[in-house]
């Protein structure tokens, strides 16, 4: 038998796969960045591909498996503008007060804390939404936004000139589009292969990711508890019939250290999460699914374009959990983003070129650079057990939390407005 020529199996491919027609943007990677700017950017009139190398379906887990975003304000206004948040097929939570704390293990907080309550915003911080019911709105809104072409499961492999990006996917179909953007995480191999240079820092934190019953309500509250190990989050969930009282939580212990507290029974488990409340408020706690762990690292791209490249999300840069920003600073990429690409395409303009990178570079990666400095810094001051670092900390949120202009400022920086 003599061998398929390259020619003949891209022949094959095309009569198995419709035509790709040419786009303005090809997106690659689906996640919850990427697959928003999609949809927004299509809602706008523009033609948009998304490739991602795994099938979009059996992203959406039915259970529930531990994981929540916190979606700050103006996030949720984009996804709203996307078309994604009214497709949520599950009530969002609601967070109206945080209280910042610091203490140590099995220890009642400090009295000097840190609270921003209903009176210090017009709305809520932000809006706790489960992974799935995320990854289930993105994906139904993915399928019938006009304009969007998904592409999944593919793999691409991207030439870009000063002209235009060539994008050939593994079946033998191929397209061009006049901008790529790169959504595809923290390892991204678009942002390797356009030579970008990446720092990271790592922390020698692991975060232990899950959810948790809980015997009192949590009145939507949420909770920042400093311990010498790494901060502890507990984050306000909608509850279920089973469980009508939920929380996410967040807490970062050291390396090693972490992996074994998440691999505890239940009830070891359920012990050591009280012991890190700082308070009772609570009461009783359960764990609830399954328990995520990740090696916490901040890293940031030394720039965020090339020649028809731009970065996004995770693949510019990615910071310490300690602030709950991370999704929120993708999405403020992408907010910046969109307008920018919709003025140049309703002006018949390219949107892959210089000056729109340069842009688009110019407005999110200082402050982005800021917030990366910010969370490294709070975490190396709370993350230690030196009394006179934790007198200063302790003295410091207490500060701000007497002065409510000062609390404001943060509330309105946090949310994204």
């Amino acid at each position: 038998m003599s061998p398929i020529s390259p020619d003949a199996t891209a022949e094959h491919a095309s009569t198995h796969h419709p035509h790709v027609a040419d786009v303005d943007v090809c997106i690659i990677g689906a996640g919850p960045v990427g697959a928003a700017l999609a949809c927004r950017l299509a809602r706008g009139g523009m033609r948009v591909a998304v490739v991602d190398k795994a099938a979009l379906p059996p992203m959406e887990h039915p259970d529930l498996d531990g994981r929540a975003y916190a979606i700050a304000a103006g996030p949720k206004e984009f996804l709203e503008s996307a078309g994604v948040w009214d497709l949520l097929p599950a009530t969002s939570c609601p967070i109206e007060e945080i209280l910042v704390t610091d203490g140590r293990p099995g220890e009642p907080a400090s009295s000097l804390f840190l609270e921003f309550t209903r009176a210090d915003a017009s709305q809520p911080f932000g809006w706790m939404v489960e992974a799935r019911a995320l990854r289930v709105a993105l994906n139904k809104c993915l399928s019938t936004t006009p304009g969007v072409t998904v592409l999944a499961p593919a793999e691409a492999k991207i030439t870009r000139t000063a002209q235009n990006a060539h994008v050939q996917l593994q079946d033998g179909r191929s397209f061009n589009a006049r901008l790529i953007v790169a959504a595809d995480g923290r390892r991204s191999r678009l942002r390797s292969e356009a030579g970008i240079p990446l720092t990271r820092l790592p922390y020698g934190q692991t975060a232990i990711v899950c959810a948790i019953a809980h015997e009192f309500p949590h009145d939507n509250s949420a909770l920042e508890h400093f311990l010498p190990a790494g901060p502890f989050a507990q984050l306000p969930m909608t509850g279920t019939d089973e469980h009508p009282y939920m929380s996410a939580i967040v807490w970062s212990d050291k390396d090693g250290i972490a992996e074994r507290f998440a691999a505890l029974p239940d009830d070891a488990f359920a012990k050591q999460v009280e012991r890190r409340m700082g308070n009772t408020r609570l009461g009783r706690v359960t764990p609830v699914g399954r328990r995520w762990t990740y090696p916490l690292s901040a890293q940031y791209a030394a720039r965020y374009t090339d020649t028809r490249l731009l970065l996004v999300g995770d693949a510019a840069h990615g910071i310490h959990p300690i602030a709950g920003q991370g999704l929120n600073l993708g999405y403020r990429d992408v907010i910046h983003l969109s307008p920018l690409l919709l003025d140049i395409h309703a002006q018949s303009k390219d949107p892959g070129a210089p000056a729109v990178l340069a842009r688009y570079q110019a407005l999110c990666r200082p402050a982005n650079m800021l917030m990366l400095a910010a969370t490294d810094a709070l975490d190396r001051l709370f993350s230690n057990n030196n009394p006179v670092l934790r007198l200063a900390r302790d003295l410091g949120i207490a500060g701000v939390h007497r002065f409510p202009a000062l609390r404001k400022a943060f509330v309105k920086h946090a949310m994204g407005l």
